[in-house]
């Protein structure tokens, strides 16, 4: 519902630097979920204000409106452009649940606003998303669902994600569901990640030449064997895919790899762009690969920036990642804000250990 509560804003509103640290669309994101899940009411200014187009873009306020409806909240300041938004929450419900982003804004940053949402509520739950599934400067799909999912199912959320089809910029037309049963978190402690078991992945294209996917996956297959790391000794099983007409709208197309070991999941993936050859897609996810790989890390960069909040929520835990990002300070600081837990990053060789500890005082 929408109201203008931009004039009064009692002092008990938590206030929001948007342009804090990388001041992006992530900040937003995770202070309108951690909003919704601690009831906590807050008044975000300065959106998005390091970015070229400033202000909010067809994604921000789908998400924002979905995480709303989750909540029945009360929001003012969501409108194209908007630099400026507060956000009252009520109380959290499951239920079924759809929404359009309407354009080719990412499915996959929507979802990172919705899952923590859904995991809180203590209902089951299940959202369908229309809109772009493998879209430039968001994950692609295939490493939210085969990457960030079964790294989340190891802290306690079972969650299932089905595609009914693929949607690429500029007009998106993807649509996905996601399912939630009721799900109990619990802190987690991710070990050294121990011996290379598999490597996995998928190429795919829609309404380009199928050639381009081989060339990805050939390219990424090349440069792991001739790398230095754990990774030149596995034979990659990477599968090569030419969707129909029926099964994505648009023309695009994206490459994802994970690697599995005794105790870690690591991941990376590009999406397909014109002027990018393919070749330089696929040596670039297995470079990303084998760097965390040889760091001996248990988290890949991108998703160390995803499960903070995950890990805060469920009170604590820690793991290994090779770089802690702007994304990932930024959600620190967002998260000790409204939740009892402070985040430490001690150095160790080659890579970085992030651990997430319960503290007594409460949050600012």
């Amino acid at each position: 519902m929408e109201r203008n509560l931009r004039m009064h804003r009692p002092r008990s509103m938590l206030a929001i630097d948007g342009a804090h640290g990388e001041g992006g669309g992530q900040l937003l994101r995770t202070a309108v979920a951690l909003a919704a899940i601690t009831r906590r009411s807050i008044a975000i200014d300065d959106i998005r204000a390091r970015r070229p187009r400033p202000g909010l873009a067809p994604q921000h306020w789908t998400a924002i409106a979905a995480v709303a409806e989750l909540c029945s909240a009360q929001v003012a300041g969501v409108a194209p452009g908007s630099r400026s938004l507060t956000f009252v929450p009520g109380r959290l419900h499951g239920g079924s649940h759809c929404f359009d982003i309407g354009t080719a804004g990412s499915v996959t940053l929507v979802l990172h606003a919705l899952l923590p949402v859904l995991v809180a509520c203590g209902e089951a739950a299940e959202v369908t998303l229309r809109g772009g599934t493998d879209i430039r400067a968001a994950p692609p799909l295939d490493y939210f669902t085969h990457v960030t999912l079964p790294l989340l199912a190891r802290i306690g959320i079972d969650a299932r994600l089905t595609v009914h089809r693929r949607g690429y910029f500029p007009h998106g037309g993807g649509e996905v569901t996601l399912t939630v049963p009721r799900s109990a978190l619990r802190p987690r402690e991710f070990p050294d990640p121990g011996a290379l078991t598999h490597i996995g992945g998928l190429a795919h294209v829609a309404g380009i030449d199928p050639d381009i996917a081989r060339r990805m996956r050939d390219a990424f297959v090349a440069t792991l064997a001739a790398g230095p790391g754990p990774a030149a000794r596995i034979a990659p099983r990477m599968d090569v895919a030419a969707l129909a007409p029926a099964d994505a709208t648009g023309s695009g197309g994206a490459i994802v790899a994970w690697a599995g070991t005794e105790h870690a999941l690591l991941g990376a993936g590009r999406v397909a762009q014109r002027g990018v050859r393919a070749e330089t897609l696929g040596s670039a996810v297995a470079a990303e690969l084998n760097g965390d790989l040889s760091a001996g890390v248990c988290v890949d960069v991108h998703a160390g920036d995803q499960i903070l909040v995950y890990l805060a929520l469920a009170g604590g835990g820690a793991f290994s990642t090779r770089e802690v990002t702007s994304h990932a300070h930024t959600a620190m600081w967002l998260i000790e804000q409204f939740l009892p837990v402070h985040f430490e990053c001690t150095p160790e060789g080659p890579r970085i250990r992030v651990r997430v500890r319960p503290t007594a005082a409460a949050p600012r």
